[in-house]
């Protein structure tokens, strides 16, 4: 099922629905590849439903019901027979507040590609450091991997969390407000991260920072009341936005 040659995500005519509130209304969407795109709008808006559709966290929800076509690569990701263990793999997702698992940060970053089978320490030594090193972390942490990951600062913890996502070889990066918890040079170092991140994975970010969508998203959605008003290419939507709900969002006049 994943094996396709881009990582490209198309919704079509995506309705969801949490018993009878009808949360995302009619979304069409085409997220390009390598890519990052921002989703912006007022909190409760469908920003974080929309984005846990990919990775399909919204089955665990009771009552929720999903139509429409979403596909990764062309694939329908859920088509009946669909392994979402191994969407799960290639979607990896990195969450608003650090959450790094109480173990060491060795072991938080191993514990991936030793769920997919990977035993062989020295395999393990690669993966970690390599992670550790895409995620720009690398240098502060080689010498203390044995040491308790709940230890790192709030920055660390979030940039470990990112390194734990890419050990486990994703496709995809969903981000949640991966920011929102943290202090401008924390935050400014995540985006460089991004930004470098970008050139070999296709990446989705949740922002209440406009500023933050302008600096590293490629193509921005602005989404209210559960539809999406406006979607274009940033420095466009931002500039010249054609509906005038998104020019009082940005503007600062409601939200």
């Amino acid at each position: 099922m994943f094996d396709f040659e881009n990582n490209n995500i198309t919704v079509h005519e995506c309705n969801l629905h949490y018993g009878d509130f009808h949360a995302l209304k009619n979304i069409e969407m085409d997220i390009d590849d390598r890519k990052v795109t921002a989703f912006i709008g007022p909190s409760g808006c469908g920003k974080s439903t929309f984005i846990r559709i990919f990775n399909r966290m919204n089955d665990l929800v009771d009552n929720c019901r999903i139509t429409g076509e979403i596909k990764i690569g062309g694939h329908d990701i859920y088509e009946k027979g669909t392994d979402v263990t191994m969407l799960r793999k290639n979607v990896g997702m990195v969450f608003q507040k650090p959450n790094p698992f109480p173990m060491s940060i060795y072991d938080n970053i191993a514990f991936a590609p030793r769920t997919y089978g990977i035993k062989k320490k020295r395999d393990l030594d690669v993966i970690v450091e390599e992670s550790l090193k895409q995620a720009g972390l690398w240098n502060e942490v080689s010498d203390r991997l044995k040491k308790s990951a709940m230890g790192l600062s709030g920055g660390q913890q979030q940039r470990l969390c990112i390194a734990r996502t890419l050990a486990a070889e994703p496709r995809i990066i969903l981000m949640d407000e991966p920011t929102s918890a943290l202090d401008p040079i924390s935050t400014g170092t995540i985006e460089d991260l991004i930004s470098k991140l970008k050139a070999n994975y296709t990446i989705v970010i949740v922002t209440h920072n406009m500023q933050q969508a302008t600096r590293i998203s490629d193509k921005t959605a602005f989404f209210l009341m559960g539809e999406v008003v406006e979607y274009e290419k940033t420095v466009k939507l931002f500039s010249n936005p054609k509906d005038k709900r998104t020019e009082n969002y940005i503007t600062g006049r409601f939200g």
